[in-house]
Order: C-alpha cells, then sequence, then structure tokens
C-alpha cells in the first residue's frame, strides 16, 4: 500500500510540473486486445476503457490529476432535501468534436437509447434500477419518455430524477454510459457511428483522428472542449499488438512510450532494471465464472471443490509473477467507511491461499463425484491473452490433478469469446471485474438475478432482496452492514472461482507524466504531457 501511496503522490505532482516545450507531444500505447466496441452507450468492455475515457465525459468526472470526484461537463449541481432529485447545470457554450453546438437534451438522447431494447446497452441495469419510470418504460416504449425521470429543463439544465436515494449516484454517473451522445451522428448512421472517425463524434479531450480496424485507434487533441487549455498531448495512438513480447520489444526499442499489459516472464527484471512498471491502487478482482445455470455447476458442491482445488499462491508467484493477494471472495477491498475495510470481516468459505485437496475432494464426492467418477469433461475458456493463456494452462492442471477429472481449454479473440460468454456457451471462463466505482455495489449489482452483467446466471432471493435494501440506504453505515451480509450469501455460494485481487500493472517511459489511472483501471491522459 505504501508503494501505491508514493506513486499517486507522485503522479500527482507529475501532473503539477509544466510540459517541455521542445519535447513532441505525442505517445503511443500498446493495448493488448482490440475492444469489441467502442459506443459508451452500448459495451461494458474495459478493453474500451483507454479510448472512451479519454474521447467522452460526462456530467461528472474523476480528476486526471488525483482521481477525485469532481466536475465534468456539469459545473454544478444541487440535491432536493429527500436525495432523489439532482439538477445539474451544465458549462456555458459545449460544443461536440465536430464543433456544433451540445446541450442538456443530448444526455435525454443518450439515456432514452439506452432504454431502447434495441439498443443492447449492456449496462441498462443502472439506468433501470435507479432512474425513476426507467424500468417501466423499458418494457412498454408506449408509456413515452416523459414518464421517465430524466429531463432537460433547458438547455442548460439537465434533471434526474431517483426511485429512491443512492448516495453513489454521482460515482455512478462517472461511468462512460452515461455519457452523451450526439443524436445526428447516430441518426445518420445507424450502429456505423463507431466505425468511422468522420461519424465517431465526442466530447471529450480528445477526438477521433483515425480508426484502423485490428490495427490502432489514432486520438487527437478536441480542439472545442471546454478545458483544451489543460490538454497537453496532441497525439495519441492506441496500437493493437496481442503478443507481448512483440510489444516488449517495440517498447524497448522505444517505439512506443507504454503498454497496458506487462509480461509476467519479465516482469521482475523489468522491475529491478527500472523500466518503467507502474503499479496502482485498483478496486478488482480476477476470477473465473462458473455456468451456474449448467451442469455440473448448477451444483454449490461442485463449484466450492473447484474453488477449494486452487494453489492461488502459485498462480500468483510462479505464473503472474505479480504482487497480488488472494482472493476468497468476488469483491475486492478497497471501500471503507468510517475507517473500517469492507472486506475485513469477510469469511474466507473455506478457501485458502494454496490448494485444500482434501477439502476440495470431499466437497467433490458429497456432490456425487466421489474421485471424480462420474464427472464429465469439462472445458476451460478463455480470451487470447498471454498471461491468461498460461493461468488456464496452471489451473487446468491443478484442478485435474486434485480432482481427477478431465479439462479441455479452449480460446478465442474477445469479441467472439465475449458472445459466446454472455450466451451462457461455456463452462468454466476467465473474467473478472474491475469496479466501475469505489462502492461494494459495482460488484453486488451484477450477481443479482437477471441483471445484464450476470453472466454467471447466479440467482438468490434473499441476496436480491440485501441488495436493494442496501442500495437505497442513505446511511452508509448502516447500508454497509446490509451489503457484508449481502457478500457472504453470494461469496458462500461460488458464484465464481476467485483468483485474486487486482493491481493496475502497465509499462510507460519516464518522460510521459502527468496521467492518471484510477482504481477501475481507467488511463486518464488528458492532463498527460512528454518530457524531454
Amino acid at each position: 500500500m505504501k508503494k501505491f501511496l508514493l506513486l499517486m503522490l507522485c503522479l500527482i505532482m507529475a501532473a503539477a510540473v509544466l510540459p517541455t516545450s521542445a519535447a513532441v507531444q505525442e505517445i503511443t500505447y500498446a493495448l493488448a486486445n482490440e475492444p469489441d466496441g467502442i459506443d459508451p452507450g452500448i459495451t461494458n468492455n474495459s478493453f474500451a476503457s483507454p479510448i472512451l475515457n479519454n474521447v467522452f465525459e460526462g456530467l461528472v468526472a474523476y480528476s486526471s490529476e488525483d482521481g477525485s470526484l469532481i466536475p465534468g461537463e456539469a459545473e454544478s449541481w444541487t440535491i432536493s432535501d429527500d436525495g432523489t432529485v439532482y439538477t445539474f447545470t451544465l458549462r456555458d457554450g459545449l460544443k461536440w468534436s465536430d464543433g456544433s453546438d451540445h446541450t442538456a437534451q443530448d444526455y435525454v438522447y443518450a439515456m432514452q437509447r439506452i432504454l431502447d431494447p434495441n439498443t443492447g446497452a449492456r449496462y441498462v441495469d443502472f439506468l433501470l434500477g435507479y432512474v425513476a419510470g426507467a424500468a417501466e418504460y423499458y418494457e412498454d416504449n408506449s408509456l413515452g419518455f416523459d414518464t421517465v425521470g430524466v429531463k432537460a429543463l433547458d438547455d442548460k439544465t439537465l434533471e434526474l430524477t431517483l426511485i429512491a436515494p443512492a448516495p453513489y449516484w454521482l460515482d455512478i454517473l462517472t461511468m462512460w454510459t452515461f455519457s452523451p451522445v450526439q443524436e445526428a451522428t447516430v441518426a445518420a448512421n445507424g450502429e456505423r457511428w463507431t466505425a468511422s472517425a468522420d461519424t465517431y463524434v465526442t466530447n471529450g479531450p480528445f477526438k477521433m483522428s483515425e480508426i484502423n480496424l485490428g490495427e490502432s485507434f489514432v486520438l487527437v487533441k478536441n480542439p472545442y472542449y471546454y478545458d483544451a487549455d489543460k490538454v497537453n498531448l496532441e497525439k495519441i495512438t492506441f496500437r493493437f499488438i496481442a503478443d507481448l513480447g512483440t510489444s516488449l520489444m517495440a517498447y524497448e526499442n522505444g517505439d512506443i512510450n507504454g503498454m497496458s499489459t506487462v509480461p509476467s516472464a519479465d516482469m521482475a527484471r523489468l522491475k529491478a532494471e527500472g523500466a518503467g512498471v507502474v503499479m496502482s491502487p485498483s478496486y478488482g478482482t480476477v476470477w473465473y465464472d462458473f455456468n451456474c445455470a449448467k451442469a455440473p455447476f448448477d451444483n454449490v458442491l461442485v463449484r466450492k471443490a473447484f474453488s477449494m482445488a486452487v494453489d492461488r499462491t502459485a498462480i500468483i508467484e510462479d505464473v503472474v509473477q505479480t504482487e497480488a493477494d488472494p482472493a476468497y471472495s468476488f469483491m475486492s477491498p478497497g471501500y471503507v467507511v468510517d475507517g473500517e475495510e469492507f472486506m475485513d470481516a469477510a469469511s474466507d468459505n473455506d478457501l485458502s491461499e494454496e490448494a485444500d485437496i482434501e477439502g476440495a475432494q470431499e466437497a467433490l464426492a458429497e456432490a456425487g463425484y466421489p474421485n471424480g467418477e462420474g464427472f464429465p469433461e469439462i472445458t476451460l475458456s478463455y480470451y487470447s491473452n498471454e498471461t491468461v493463456g498460461k493461468v488456464v494452462e496452471a489451473l487446468a492442471r491443478q484442478l485435474q490433478d486434485a480432482l481427477n477429472i478431465k479439462i479441455k481449454i479452449s480460446n478465442a479473440d474477445w469479441a467472439v469469446y465475449y458472445d459466446e460468454h454472455v450466451a451462457g456457451n461455456y463452462d468454466i471462463g476467465a473474467m473478472g471485474w474491475s469496479g466501475d466505482y469505489v462502492h461494494p455495489m459495482t460488484f453486488l449489482q451484477i450477481f443479482t438475478t437477471g441483471d445484464a452483467n450476470n453472466n454467471v446466471f447466479y440467482s438468490n432471493a434473499e441476496y436480491d432482496a440485501l441488495v436493494k435494501q442496501a442500495s437505497n440506504m442513505t446511511d452508509a453505515k448502516e447500508a454497509f452492514e446490509v451489503m457484508r451480509q449481502a457478500e457472504a450469501i453470494a461469496a458462500a455460494e461460488y458464484p465464481v472461482l476467485p483468483m485474486y485481487y487486482k493491481a493496475n500493472t502497465m509499462l510507460m517511459h519516464d518522460n510521459v507524466q502527468g496521467y492518471f489511472v484510477t482504481p477501475s483501471n481507467a488511463l486518464l491522459l488528458k492532463t498527460a504531457y512528454v518530457t524531454d
């Protein structure tokens, strides 16, 4: 933690230093995976984060200097006494990246679009569960959008009415899902509005200059951004390089400035050489999804056996070769109320750092498969990524040896993998979650029955009721305890196989300064710059 705090302090200090005028203000950053889409109203894909968090901005934002919650396009807001009505006043003279005027009505359009089932918005539950009238409209559009608590009172004033108080609503609004979208470009181009730089109209510090599918996205400074004077970089190239060895060679040769994924085999050497390994606090967990709706993983004892059979220390130290703590729950540490960490009182759910093979075999026998007899061959699937591939191979060996079962391994590029995963066409699949905001609800919500991101198909009525209860509580400490009860219920039923808690790790050459990485691993480049 001390290292993390030191890093954050360094980033904050760096942001206060003026860029060297002689340096060319351009960077190239390698991404290991291409996102499945860059429509902010649709995707929930973390691989889209570097692009979306730099070309869009919502009502509120996270500071690129220290990660604090700050006004975005809304210069101010008020909250009603009962905590349900938020009234936002937008800044003067807001414009889109094409130079056209941008008003409060654009936020209304963006949210109405999310509430159209045909859009396929993967974060739609954040409107359905919080905004008044949203769920009813989603089920029956004939009701008219004026029945939904999203209204433009005038060009500069947006009013959002909630079903019940939600103290973390402002944090939710930092998500790219709530970015405004220009109706004219969507209407003219349909779903292909994101396919061309000319039609990809945005409102953030940068705008799209080139879209080279399979190769790169090129961003340039947006001259129409309201805070353009603080933007130093003139050009950002996000290159897609799936092979980490190729990416690392480019980094060490100086052909790129940074890369999103550090090869596990090179981590120790790079850190020893001071080669630009950047680690920062993360609010996230690496886990593997169980398909809870499909045999044999519809049996909680089978899920428990698999979870107990894993040697997490070996995975962390020998395979990933990173600094991380083993995870015994889907919920990540990081949320604190009155000095108390949410996960301090959490159970280990009979899980441990090293494999409990005897306990795992007992659970599997109780499930009806003594010594693995009669257990079907299952598939462990993952998306194409070098580090994830190594973890999957090690995990498969551990499970097979401990439980006397057979496991096949399959992989696919992210877009194909994710579509199959969401459709439920998997047994166990590599996944995980980085909090979209620093609050337990970002984890708890996705395991509620029917949630759009509940890709494990877990369902527990008692859990659902507790999550709903906590989501409307205004007393943070009281909500804290209710959310703890919910976490305990789901974690003890193993909807996922928890591996370890994330740390954001990347490579960046020292001549790039002034950027910030949020706990949700969003790379904010608004105030970044290049020095000599």
